[in-house]
């Protein structure tokens, strides 16, 4: 009798967490590398978080929490949610997991059944397909190529929807692309979706806070109220707040999803930690100065970084709205032979000799459902991307 379950079969690993993996060996080796895989500001947690986890742990509030959050928290999050998109939620219609990742694992097992499809637009992060497949969905991907800014097209979401089509899934701003969307470019996408009333809508917009040149990123409730019914807005302070490791999603739904979630997680991991509940509601309701500060250093990170990875012959580099990724293509690689002898046929293929000839970690496009690109991040020290971009273009120019 087989030990692991049949379901794990339909999910692989991370993969941005293998080509980290293989990084921290080769630099724990004695090799020196640069690695912009991770998806994780290099920023610290504001000081005015920390003090507030701090207090938290000297007043004692250490015990459980109700499952979906402290009120505290949830009150800090509805006001988030109306500052920054006009949105109106009550309480009793936000959940609080441990990470993104957990509310949309929530909501997918909550919700689907054997058969029920998922329309994710790619590139797309690469844990949606497998947390999908784990709760018995079934992904459909539509790919959304770079001669688009790598954004889903209102005709293109149409064919993808079928009777069986139960969510939609939107990241905006996109991990891997940086793509955003504008108020008015998803006006005939939410137009779509009022010609679907059964299609629900998981809006992940983790991101949104992090947007360049002027650009304003929307979400769908605020483009379209009448979505609200059957749309999950989901966000977090992993990213804006640089607290990936405090653990903290959050998300505005109706009171009857959020129950469901609710009732899973209570049998999961019950409430996420009650001191990292008190560092967010400080992080939500405290100074928000410097996320625009942090911004302005991505910005010019990603301008740095799309001007040189452009300079590399055979890669293109779109230059992204938001988050902290550029996802150039490396088309013009193909063919190629690295100077350690590796033929260069797919775009993981790339990233690996790139990583054992001049020590710079990437991610594969592959990973995330889009072949033939590679995902960079910029979220490390201008010194050390200028360096990585410098040992890129040396291996683009050594291929043969």
């Amino acid at each position: 009798m087989d030990l692991i379950a049949a379901r794990l079969n339909k999910v692989s690993p991370s993969q941005t967490i293998a080509i980290s993996t293989k990084a921290r060996a080769l630099k724990a080796a004695g090799r020196d590398i640069i690695s912009l895989s991770a998806g994780e500001p290099d920023f610290d947690t504001p000081d005015n978080v920390k003090q507030a986890a701090i207090r938290a742990i000297e007043a004692g509030d250490t015990k459980y929490t109700d499952v979906s959050g402290t009120p505290a928290l949830k009150r800090a999050i509805c006001e988030r949610f109306r500052i920054d998109s006009g949105l109106d939620y009550a309480p009793d219609e936000i959940i609080v997991s441990t990470g993104g990742k957990q509310v949309i694992y929530n909501a997918m097992v909550a919700t689907l059944d054997a058969g029920d499809e998922v329309v994710i637009p790619a590139p797309c992060w690469v844990s949606y397909p497998d947390i999908v497949a784990l709760a018995d969905g079934t992904p459909v991907i539509v790919p959304c190529g770079p001669n688009s800014g790598f954004k889903l097209r209102a005709e293109d979401l149409e064919a993808a929807i079928t009777p069986r089509t139960k969510w939609f899934f939107l990241n905006s701003p996109c991990n891997p692309t940086g793509a955003a969307y504008s108020a008015e470019e998803l006006r005939p996408i939410c137009d779509v979706l009022l010609r679907h009333p059964d299609v629900w809508i998981f809006t992940d917009d983790i991101y949104d806070k992090l947007v360049y040149d002027g650009f304003r990123a929307a979400t769908v409730v605020q483009v379209e109220p009448r979505l609200r019914s059957r749309t999950v807005t989901m966000n977090g302070c992993s990213k804006a707040y640089a607290m990936t490791g405090w653990r903290i999603g959050y998300a505005g739904a109706p009171r009857e999803l959020v129950k469901a979630m609710d009732k899973l997680q209570s049998q999961s991991t019950s409430n996420t930690s009650s001191i990292s509940q008190a560092a967010a509601t400080e992080a939500l309701s405290g100074p928000q100065d410097f996320i625009a500060e942090m911004a302005d250093t991505y910005r010019a990170r990603r301008d740095l970084v799309v001007a040189m990875l452009n300079a590399a012959p055979g890669l293109n580099c779109h230059k992204p709205e938001g988050a902290f990724y550029v996802f150039p293509s490396m088309q013009g690689c193909i063919g190629k032979t690295a100077r350690n002898g590796t033929r260069i046929q797919t775009d993981e293929d790339f990233v690996v000799a790139l990583l054992e000839e001049e020590g710079v970690a990437a991610v594969h496009g592959s990973a995330f459902l889009f072949p033939g690109h590679f995902r960079v991040s910029y979220a490390t020290d201008t010194e050390s991307l200028r360096e990585a971009c410098t040992r890129i273009q040396r291996f683009c120019s050594n291929l043969s």
